[in-house]
């Protein structure tokens, strides 16, 4: 029995992967952002809860990533990827936006699921 995604619910799980963007701007935004979204929206709705919860597996990923590319660039190894892992980040949030604001589930690749 296939469950009909409103297009409210298809805007929240979107906002969801936006606000992935938003670490620059707010501190840890890009974690607190999808966290928000999905405590409030996990009991009411099963696709935005689960599009949050991958936004916010993601975005700890991607803040770990960069931690430890910015300690291997102190050795000049974590360089390359400290210029990488913005554009991943970037293409990744705007697929997963794209796919969320037409109904379908999303996973990001090389993303550590740490909420379950």
């Amino acid at each position: 029995m296939a469950v009909d995604i409103t297009q409210e619910q298809k805007n929240w799980a979107m906002a969801a992967h936006l606000l992935g963007l938003a670490g620059p701007v707010v501190l840890f935004g890009n974690i607190i952002g999808p966290l928000v979204i999905w405590l409030t929206k996990r009991d009411q709705w099963p696709f935005v809860a689960d599009q949050a919860k991958e936004s916010l597996n993601f975005q700890i990923s991607m803040t770990i990533y960069f931690a430890v590319s910015a300690i291997l660039a102190l050795l000049l190894i974590g360089l390359l990827f400290l210029a990488v892992l913005p554009v991943l980040n970037l293409i990744a949030v705007i697929v997963a936006a794209i796919r969320a604001s037409e109904g379908k589930y999303f996973r990001y690749p090389a993303c550590i699921r740490f909420v379950g």
